[in-house]
Formats: structure tokens, sequence, C-alpha cells
């Protein structure tokens, strides 16, 4: 998934990782709307929500479900158009479910591949680009196994790997580890932060898991319940490496945690 090249102005970086020189990589939202449907079967998902990420940043979206953290993940990829506002990207968009949604007739090389091929690469560059790509999510020597014969968690890396292989300046990340357990999930969290490191990517990560939102990003945006509108903004002022059971994690999510509890109880009344 590929979007348009778009201008915007960038802001300051709040996290850790590296900034990209000038604005390719970042991402504007200006006032954007989005309803489904029409007249008395409309529903309003995102109401007048303004954000900015700037190159190399690490944003977390959070919420209660049904609050639009996905829709708006498809407003930035370009797969849907708001009914009101703009959305400026600059640079080349990839997505990530959470389900790796691989081809099964495929290897897991043939998969990353496949993006590859996408990009107008030759044969014999793709299989060298698909290996080395398995070799950054640690899948070395796998690139012959088909999706059946790998994990939930192996099957996710082939997802990164085949994200990666678009050579995106923005990566969506749509709730990718939610439906691993829970170590499997912090060795993801592992592998994310080493791939970040080695690469200058604004991320978009959508999740419920408020701990996860904290262990990985630079910064932590909230949404409230539908419409979704942001009612909360946290910076992470925890250095990397971070661990999910540490008590500066902890402590943080629980805040943010509170601030959700307020916004579903003030919701549910």
């Amino acid at each position: 998934m590929s979007s348009t090249i778009r201008q915007v102005n960038s802001s300051a970086v709040t996290g850790q990782r590296p900034v990209v020189a000038g604005d390719k990589g970042s991402v504007r939202l200006a006032d954007v709307s989005k309803v489904f449907g029409r007249e008395n079967t409309a529903v309003k998902a995102l109401d007048r929500i303004s954000l900015e990420i700037p190159p190399g940043e690490f944003t977390c979206l959070i919420g209660a479900s049904g609050c639009g953290k996905s829709t708006l993940l498809s407003l930035v990829a370009g797969l849907e158009q708001p009914t009101s506002g703009k959305v400026s990207v600059s640079g080349q968009v990839a997505i990530m479910f959470q389900e790796p949604a691989l081809f099964p007739w495929l290897t897991a090389a043939g998969n990353v591949e496949l993006a590859l091929r996408a990009r107008g690469i030759g044969r014999a560059e793709r299989r060298q680009r698909a290996a080395e790509l398995l070799e950054t999510v640690r899948l070395g020597g796998f690139g012959g196994k088909r999706p059946h014969e790998l994990s939930g968690g192996m099957r996710q890396r082939v997802a990164l790997a085949r994200a990666l292989a678009q050579d995106a300046d923005v990566l969506l990340m749509d709730e990718p580890f939610g439906a691993l357990d829970a170590m499997t999930r912090d060795l993801l969290h592992d592998e994310l932060d080493r791939v970040c490191a080695g690469r200058q990517l604004t991320i978009l990560f959508v999740t419920h898991n408020v701990r996860e939102a904290v262990r990985l990003g630079d910064r932590v945006v909230v949404l409230s319940s539908r419409p979704g509108r942001v009612i909360g903004e946290y910076a992470i002022p925890i250095g990397h490496p971070r661990r999910i059971d540490s008590a500066p994690v902890a402590e943080l999510a629980a805040r943010i945690t509170d601030r959700l509890r307020e916004e579903m109880s003030g919701d549910a009344r």
C-alpha cells in the first residue's frame, strides 16, 4: 500500500528515536471527521481530529472499541476518504493488520518477494532482498516454509518483513500483536524495537493494550468513545530499552488507563 507523496510541515519529535531529515515520513490530520452512511443511518466515527506526527516518531493510538482507531488508520493509508478536513502524508505508506494475511500457497520468502515485485524489482534482487529481510526479523532459514508451517508469532514476523519490503516511510500497524500470547507479544516488542533502531520509520500503532502503548511508543494519543476525538496526549519520557512490566511503564500506563476509565464512565452516563 502506498500513498501519493504530499508535503506537510513537521513539528519537533518528542520521542527517543532518530528524526528523518526534512519532512518525509510526516503525517498530519487537520480537523478530520468521518461519517459512514447517510441521514438517519449516518454514524460519525471521527469528529474534528487534528493530529501531527513528525518524521521518525512512534505514535500509539488507544481508546475504547469502536472509537475510530482503525478508521483513522484507513484514512492515513488512503483506503478511506475523510468526510471533512484534510489528511496529509509525506512519503510511502505500508500497513500491517492483526491477521498476517499471508498468501497460504506462497512460502515465507514468496510472500515477502510479492511486495518487492510490486515495486518492479528484478527476480535475483528480490530473492536476495527477501532473504535479508527475513534475517532482519530473525527468520533466516525459514524462507522456504509456508504459513501453515509457522507459528503465529513467526507469521507476524513475515508480515513485518513484507511491510518493510515496501520501503515505506510511514508504517501503520493495526493491533498487529493482539492475537498473540503474552510471551510471544513481548518478544515481538523487542524485535520491533530492534528493527526501528536500524530504520528511520514513522509508525502509527493501534492497540487496546495501554501497557503495550507505553512500552513501545514515543507518544500515546487517547481517543474518546465514538465519535473519536483526541482527549489526551502523553509523551513517554522513558528511555529504551523498556520492559512492559517495569515500574515506570506500569505507572504511566495506570495514569492513561484512569483517563480512559473516566472517559468510558462519562460515556456510560
